[in-house]
């Protein structure tokens, strides 16, 4: 069986349930499945890459945005196989996906995925339209911009974010330019700022909020077959 390092919370959680035994190291943010029991390397932006290497793997996977190209050229140097992924979209994240279990050592395309595609594919058109801003962050106020694996997966549910045109990929926009723009809903998922009914909402009075499990919204990996619903669910309440 092949040694793996992940780190990349959601590739952790889709390596550890179809290749039960091959993850040996992981970040301290790979929070999922529950009851994983590897050796913990550091964050995503600060991985202790010695403890790393001294795991021995025979590979690591890590993803272009979530990992610092710094980091990855020192595990590269330790002489250690590294997978990067880049992911824009949900046709990418499964693409991607097949790549990194395959490169994992998994015999055969897990149920998991099979179903996550099926979700994706089998949408139906969205009766309407609605425009959307996406805070990520407060204090700073950041939000979804331009080319984001979680503005796809909105768009795909009918959900237009606002600044999908912004140059910034996740730009610094002020809560009065935000609350300006009288979007449909404010979305505010809880990662990787932890939004709550008593810390996101009160910002935008007289919008509707939607809290949304960002593990459905920002995730490639398992929880994609349940995001279409979970999320649909949580806009919908919102909506009404």
């Amino acid at each position: 069986m092949r040694r793996i390092v992940s780190l990349v919370p959601s590739l952790t959680e889709a390596v550890a349930v179809t290749v039960p035994g091959a993850l040996v190291g992981a970040t301290d943010w790979c929070g999922h499945p529950a009851d994983l029991d590897v050796t913990r390397v550091g964050g995503t932006k600060n991985p202790d890459t010695a403890r790393v290497a001294a795991l021995a793997p025979d590979l690591v996977i890590a993803n272009e945005e979530e990992n610092r190209a710094a980091d990855l050229d020192a595990l590269r140097a330790a002489g250690l196989d590294v997978l990067v992924t880049e992911v824009r979209d949900v046709p990418g994240a499964l693409r991607e996906l097949d790549r990194v279990l395959a490169a994992c050592g998994a015999g055969a395309r897990p149920r998991w995925l099979a179903e996550a595609e099926a979700a994706w594919t089998r949408l139906p058109v969205p009766e309407r339209r609605t425009t959307a801003v996406v805070p990520i962050w407060r204090r700073p106020w950041m939000v979804l911009g331009r080319d984001t694996f979680a503005g796809d997966v909105l768009a795909r549910l009918g959900v237009d974010h606002l600044y999908a045109d912004h140059p910034d990929r996740y730009p610094r926009v002020p809560l009065a330019e935000l609350r300006a723009a009288a979007p449909d809903v404010v979305v505010l998922p809880d990662e990787p700022y932890r939004f709550t009914a008593d810390d996101g909402p009160e910002a935008f009075p007289g919008l509707p909020c939607a809290l949304v499990d960002g593990r459905h919204l920002t995730w490639y990996g398992p929880s994609l077959a349940a995001a279409p619903r979970v999320l649909g669910e949580a806009l919908r309440a919102a909506l009404r």
